[in-house]
C-alpha cells in the first residue's frame, strides 16, 4: 500500500494511507509534456478541421503536426497550395478564434497527399415504378398547379415508392 499526500485548508501536507488515483498522477506527469507538444490542440484541430476553416479549404488541407512555437505543419493539395499560402493569415485567425487563444502562430505548408475523405453514405437504388404505380402517382399529382412543386413531389414519391421498404 502506498501513502498519498493531500493538502489541507491550512496548506499543510497530510499523509493518508491507501492507493492514489493513477489518473491524477498521470495528468501531473503527462499534462506539461502534452502542452509542450500541442497534443490536445492537434487532436482537436483534426477532429474539428472542416468546422474551423470551412468545408472549401478543408477539402484541400489537413493539419499534420503542431511544432514548437505554434508552427502548424499543414498538408496542402498541390493545385491549391498558392491559394492557401495567400490565405494563411485567415487560416491562422480562424484557428485562434476557435481556440480562444493564440494556438497557431504560423503555417508550414507541405504539398503532400491528403488523407482520404470519409466515405459518403450510399443511396439505395430505387426500382422503376410499375405502370399502375406511375399512373396512380400521375393522378394524385395532376391537381397541383405549381410545376416546380409537382416535379419535386414526383421525385420524392418515386424515391419512396421505389424503395419498397428495403
Amino acid at each position: 500500500m502506498s501513502g498519498s499526500s493531500l493538502t489541507d485548508d491550512d496548506g499543510r501536507d497530510e499523509r493518508r494511507p491507501g492507493f492514489r488515483a493513477a489518473g491524477t498522477a498521470a495528468v501531473r506527469i503527462v499534462g506539461p509534456i502534452a502542452a509542450r507538444h500541442g497534443g490536445g490542440v492537434l487532436a482537436r484541430l483534426k477532429s474539428e478541421w472542416a468546422t474551423i476553416i470551412g468545408p472549401e479549404m478543408a477539402e484541400a488541407t489537413w493539419p499534420d503536426a503542431l511544432g514548437r512555437g505554434g508552427a502548424l505543419k499543414l498538408r496542402v493539395a498541390p493545385h491549391r497550395a498558392l491559394e492557401i499560402q495567400h490565405r494563411a493569415p485567415l487560416v491562422i485567425e480562424r484557428i485562434n478564434v476557435f481556440f480562444g487563444r493564440e494556438a497557431v502562430t504560423r503555417l508550414v505548408l507541405v504539398q503532400a497527399p491528403l488523407p482520404l475523405p470519409a466515405a459518403k453514405p450510399r443511396r439505395e437504388a430505387t426500382r422503376p415504378l410499375r405502370p399502375g404505380e406511375a399512373a396512380a402517382l400521375d393522378r394524385e399529382l395532376a391537381g397541383i398547379g405549381d410545376p416546380e412543386l409537382r416535379q419535386a413531389l414526383d421525385r420524392l414519391a418515386r424515391a419512396v415508392i421505389g424503395c419498397d421498404g428495403r
